[in-house]
Order: structure tokens, then C-alpha cells, then sequence
């Protein structure tokens, strides 16, 4: 057992330094986020109404836009290099790989993104009540899309041509959990029902993922 945890940990120090040395690419998705933000503001104008009553329906979907522009690296670089073989034949089930990446990109892509919420909803007038449900639904959905960005990702692995589809793959799944996130935060009644909705997405999503994916990774490392 402790050598598992070994080698779960040098899995991750191993994420940590390709994000590190990759870390242009999670401040390209970030500033994506913010000017898309800037032409939202400018496009509406100083109407700060219209601004306050449209925000979260923005946010969250510049959020889930922003989060698909790293699915190209999700499995394809380790994929390209040998590196999923190795970790199989260091002992890794390909559907405890597809777990262990969902749960990196969560941490190295998607915790930055939480991070900026806070400076979006000052620049899009964001009420502090507001702000604490936005940050609890993308905790939540964040993690959904991962997931999903999982599953797309997986099956794209010998999708040389029209790699978007993994990105529309996500957008059209991730529609509920987009639906349930806004409507928590515009409730004024009824949070907990919502976050169980939300839960439960995420549990459903998070029991098929590493299946879904295990068997794309199987299947695309057989067919490479």
C-alpha cells in the first residue's frame, strides 16, 4: 500500500513540473478569461443594470469555454510521448489513470479559475452573496467539467482533424450543470436542493469517467 501512495505522489510531483514548465499555457487560458470579460463590459456599455442581471450567465460561460481550451493537452502529450504505457506498466489501471489526470487538471487548470472568480465579479459588479454561491456551484461544476474533459479527451486520442469535437462534446454535456450552477445563484430560495442536483451530476459524471475513459485510452493505445 505505501508503495502505491509512492507512486501516486511521484505521479503528481511529475504533473506538478509539466504544469510548472507549461505554465504559459494556464496564464493564456486566464487572460482569455479576463478580455473576454473587458469586451462583455465594453460591449453592454455603462449600463450597470443590464451588467449585474447578465453576469453569472457570462461568467460561467466563459468559464466553461476557457476550461476547454486545455483539453488538447488532457491525455495527448503523454499519449504522443509513450508515457500512458509507462504508467500502465508501472501498475496503473488505465481507468485509475483517467482518475488521476481528472484530478490534475482539476487542481492545475480549473483551481486558477476559482482563484479568479474573485476579481471577475468585482469587474462585472458581482453582489458578495452572489460571489460565495458562484465560488461554491464552480467547486462543484468545475469538477464536472473535468470529468467530462476526461471523457472527450480520451476518445480524441486518434482524432487527428477535427479535434473541436472534443470541445462540443463538452459544452453539450456540461448544458445541465451550467443550467443548475446559474440557477443557484440566482435562487433565492432552494440552495441546498440545487447542490444536491449538482452533487449528484457530479457523481454520475464522476462514476463514468474513469470506464468511459479507461476503455478510450485501452482502445486508442491498441489502434496507435
Amino acid at each position: 500500500m505505501a508503495r502505491f501512495f509512492l507512486k501516486v505522489l511521484f505521479f503528481y510531483f511529475r504533473e506538478y513540473k509539466l504544469n510548472l514548465s507549461g505554465f504559459h499555457d494556464i496564464l493564456t487560458n486566464i487572460l482569455f478569461f479576463f478580455i473576454s470579460i473587458f469586451i462583455f463590459i465594453f460591449s453592454f456599455g455603462p449600463e450597470k443594470e443590464t451588467l449585474s442581471i447578465l453576469s453569472i450567465g457570462i461568467l460561467w460561460t466563459l468559464l466553461l469555454l476557457s476550461s476547454t481550451l486545455s483539453l488538447r493537452k488532457f491525455y495527448q502529450e503523454d499519449f504522443d510521448n509513450g508515457n500512458l504505457i509507462l504508467m500502465h506498466l508501472n501498475g496503473f489501471s488505465y481507468e485509475l489513470i483517467s482518475i488521476l489526470k481528472t484530478i490534475s487538471h482539476f487542481i492545475f487548470v480549473q483551481i486558477p479559475f476559482l482563484i479568479s472568480i474573485p476579481i471577475a465579479s468585482l469587474l462585472l459588479d458581482i453582489t458578495y452573496d452572489k460571489l460565495v454561491l458562484l465560488l461554491i456551484s464552480f467547486l462543484i461544476g468545475s469538477l464536472i467539467l473535468s470529468c467530462l474533459g476526461s471523457i472527450s479527451a480520451s476518445m480524441n486520442l486518434l482524432n487527428n482533424r477535427n479535434y473541436l469535437l472534443g470541445s462540443v462534446i463538452v459544452i453539450i454535456f456540461s448544458v445541465p450543470a451550467v443550467i443548475f450552477s446559474v440557477g443557484l445563484i440566482n435562487s433565492n430560495e432552494n440552495y441546498d436542493s440545487l447542490i444536491n442536483i449538482l452533487f449528484g451530476i457530479l457523481l454520475i459524471v464522476f462514476a463514468i469517467n474513469p470506464w468511459a475513459s479507461g476503455a478510450c485510452l485501452k482502445l486508442a493505445l491498441q489502434n496507435n
